[in-house]
């Protein structure tokens, strides 16, 4: 019992080190809801660190996406992020894909990036995924009014 005890405690100290995003200047990433596609699970995630352009304060807005594979098998997994301020449409931020091991997950992976300025108004982004050519997820969210330090 001790010994699943540790093992339990181990492998969720393993799953946090690999949450943390290897873009060290990412000052903090929220994830927003959820999604699946086939057996992957998709997160959308978002941070907004503060930066100067001149004496204006802006916000580096960053899409990531986070990707589990529930499945005995690797699978390829395409993914894209959109994003939008409230009011305005949706616009591609990015896209890419990559190989996600049998039990595995990947990320948060950074798929774009935009600049906002820090006006407090909210920022959100969208994630989907699609496995190896099947039908895309639905949408995963997640948002922002703040400009981080």
């Amino acid at each position: 019992m001790r010994l699943r005890r540790a093992g339990t405690v181990l492998g969720a100290a393993v799953l946090t080190v690999l949450t943390i995003p290897a873009n060290a200047h990412a000052a903090a990433i929220a994830c927003g809801g959820g999604t699946s596609t086939g057996r992957v699970a998709v997160n959308g995630c978002i941070s907004a660190q503060r930066q100067l352009h001149g004496h204006a304060p802006f916000k580096e807005v960053t899409a990531y996406v986070k990707l589990r594979n529930t499945g005995t098998r690797a699978v390829n997994v395409s993914y894209e992020a959109y994003w939008r301020t409230s009011g305005f449409d949706w616009t591609k931020l990015g896209s890419s894909r990559t190989n996600v091991g049998a039990g595995m997950t990947v990320g948060p992976l950074e798929v774009g990036t935009k600049d906002r300025a820090c006006d407090g108004i909210k920022v959100e982004i969208r994630v989907r995924a699609q496995v190896g050519g099947g039908s895309w997820s639905g949408w995963a969210p997640a948002s922002t009014k703040q400009c981080q330090t």
